[in-house]
């Protein structure tokens, strides 16, 4: 991006976060500038260039919208600006894309979209998270963190759809997602997309699939999401945890505005008020481990949310794990600034599943308390693979040292190497099929490892 310019330069949100082949979507922009332009980059390899062309409008008269609309009951932001313009996805092949907005005196901002895929079988599906970005999402002065106050207490309860992302549009996706699609097709695997809220709707894009990946930061799911990942999980499909703090916010998802799931509702510890507390407790929204309907993230993911915020290296521990295989990492070396800003621990006490195997087990300081970040790899009868990185950084870690690393928090070329290398590795075991069956076993070692730390 050459220059985001003022806030106001322009900025938009489309009536979608997904689309089949085909399909029409709605962009709504908001403009000072006579005309803009709309750009649709489709991701990936293309031989180094991580991104091509896929189809560009003609200039489209600019306008500034009107102010947004703020529902008071649950401080929820809805721009509910006029529709500026239609575009269709004919002949767009399957992929995650950003639009670019471009104004005629070179400001710049993005729309993040999905172009899904209805079948997965046989293929890794890469499984986004727009239900994260959302939630995190300041634009209006409101996300689920915060109001405009900065505080805590007068964040919103619910975050709409319908309005721009902040910042240049597609921060959540640029650092937590894209890197992770680059790589995979680099691989050349057999790739489906989605994203969360579509397998929320409906779980058939994982039947049958090799994979699913859950990317660099997946906070926030539907009681159906997880349900339909743990089921597809249970038939065989491998499913790798490449954050942490995954699947951690149980959430709701409503119809408003442009169309159907435009609403993310998470109460988190406002849960009493929520209105579904005593008709439907098992949607109530709020952590999964919480309740009511408590349920830890950790018999999924085989690890559990512990902290934030953390600085640590990622210290191996079972070097000689098929994982890790070509890396020539030893045991106990470390890749300074790995683990953080967020990191999952295998939790003795919580529900995991067995046999699972500590491949990774780092030190770590977090608000003064002493503990460890652990990645781990389970597997079930049913022949499926399951690995958790535990840190949040390791999708960033796919750009450590390089012009695209932006926030790399230090992290150098060597970590850079040695994280492409291990999700080399798993993404191409994962694509295989059901890992069980053709990849060493976990060596279950939780006893050993947390004995060792006493």
């Amino acid at each position: 991006m050459r220059s985001r310019g003022p806030d106001t330069a322009i900025m938009g949100y489309a009536d979608r976060v997904s689309v089949t082949p085909g399909e029409e979507i709605g962009l709504y922009v908001s403009t000072t500038a006579p005309s803009f332009t709309v750009s649709a980059f489709r991701v990936g390899w293309y031989g180094g260039a991580e991104a091509r062309l896929v189809w560009s409008s003609e200039r489209i008269p600019g306008r500034v919208q009107p102010a947004p609309r703020l529902l008071s009951d649950t401080r929820t932001v809805r721009a509910q600006w006029p529709r500026t313009t239609g575009l269709s996805t004919t002949g767009w092949p399957e992929g995650a894309y950003l639009l670019r907005l471009d104004t005629q005196d070179g400001h710049q901002r993005y729309i993040p979209l999905i172009v899904r895929s209805t079948r997965g079988a046989g293929r890794t599906v890469l499984m986004h998270a727009p239900a994260t970005w959302q939630a995190y999402n300041r634009w209006g002065g409101f996300s689920l963190y915060e109001g405009p106050s900065g505080a805590y207490a007068d964040r919103s309860l619910a975050v709409s759809f319908d309005r721009p992302y902040d910042a240049d549009g597609a921060e959540k996706f640029r650092v937590y997602e894209r890197a992770a699609v680059v790589l995979a097709e680099r691989l050349g695997l057999p790739l489906a997309y989605t994203t969360g809220m579509d397998v929320h709707r409906d779980p058939a894009v994982l039947h049958g699939a090799s994979a699913v990946i859950c990317l660099g930061h997946d906070e926030y799911w539907t009681p159906e999401q997880r349900r339909h990942v743990t089921e597809a999980r249970d038939a065989g499909t491998n499913v790798a945890f490449l954050g942490a703090n995954t699947c951690f916010r149980r959430i709701r998802l409503e119809q408003e505005g442009t169309g159907s799931d435009r609403t993310v509702v998470c109460y988190k510890s406002s849960f009493p008020a929520d209105p579904l507390r005593t008709s439907h407790p098992a949607l109530v929204t709020t952590d999964f481990r919480r309740s009511p309907a408590a349920d830890p993230e950790s018999s999924l993911t085989g690890v559990l949310y512990e902290g934030y915020p953390t600085d640590a290296p990622y210290v191996v521990h079972a070097a000689d794990h098929w994982l890790y295989e070509g890396t020539g990492v030893r045991p106990g070396e470390g890749f300074g600034h790995l683990v953080g800003v967020e990191y999952d621990r295998v939790t003795p006490g919580a529900p995991v599943p067995a046999p699972l195997e500590i491949t990774a087990h780092s030190p770590l300081v977090c608000n003064g308390r002493r503990s460890h970040a652990d990645s781990a790899y389970y597997t079930l009868g049913g022949g499926a693979g399951v690995f958790a990185t535990g840190t949040m950084r390791w999708v960033e870690g796919l750009m450590a040292g390089t012009p695209d690393g932006g926030r790399d928090h230090g992290m150098d070329a060597r970590t850079r190497a040695f994280v492409t290398r291990t999700t080399e590795n798993l993404l191409r075991a994962f694509a295989e099929g059901p890992a069980a069956r053709h990849r060493s076993a976990p060596r279950p070692n939780t006893t050993q490892v947390y004995a060792a730390d006493v």
